[in-house]
């Protein structure tokens, strides 16, 4: 956590960014960081809790948006697995463009899922990444979660690690 930080603070102050500016990218990055901690571990519940409670989930690829309670719903399942040890789990984020103010963020990158099952599969998804982020009472929650399309591994290699 310390290292994150760290890096965080010497690659803002090397992007000349403001000291708020700063701020609001190390907090974002250990946002993201407890999102991964929590897919990785199967902690469902600090995952839910990164979420805001009106939050949508717009999956681009099915053409279709729903409350994001409701995709929790759904990958609750995964969490418990996880939690259990008969799924691992894993999930990255990266970055192209983090725009916003000391109360909202707009993420736009990638995420990468990891996924292995009980008899050894991996299977290993890329996709496209529009995230809208509000905080409040001192902590991000995420509103809209927009997995706008498939990508690949070369779409990730382009982008850099927060």
């Amino acid at each position: 956590m310390f290292r994150m930080i760290f890096y965080s603070l010497v690659g803002c102050l090397s992007l000349n960014l403001s000291a708020d500016e700063g701020k609001r990218l190390i907090e974002l990055n250990t946002y993201w960081e407890e999102v991964s901690r929590a897919v990785n571990e199967g902690d469902f519940e600090s995952y839910k809790a990164t979420c805001h409670p009106d939050g949508i989930l717009i999956a681009g690829s099915k053409k279709t948006s729903y409350l994001l309670s409701e995709a929790l719903t759904k990958w609750e399942e995964n969490f418990t697995k996880t939690k259990n040890g008969t799924l691992k789990a894993s999930v990255e984020f990266r970055f192209s463009r983090r725009w916003g103010d000391d109360k909202t963020a707009h993420e736009t990158g990638m995420f990468r899922y990891t996924e292995t099952n009980q008899q050894g599969v991996t299977s290993v998804d890329y996709i496209h990444l529009i995230a809208l982020l509000v905080k409040k009472d001192e902590k991000w929650k995420i509103m809209m979660e927009n997995q706008a399309s498939k990508g690949t591994i070369e779409d990730w290699q382009k982008l850099k690690k927060p």
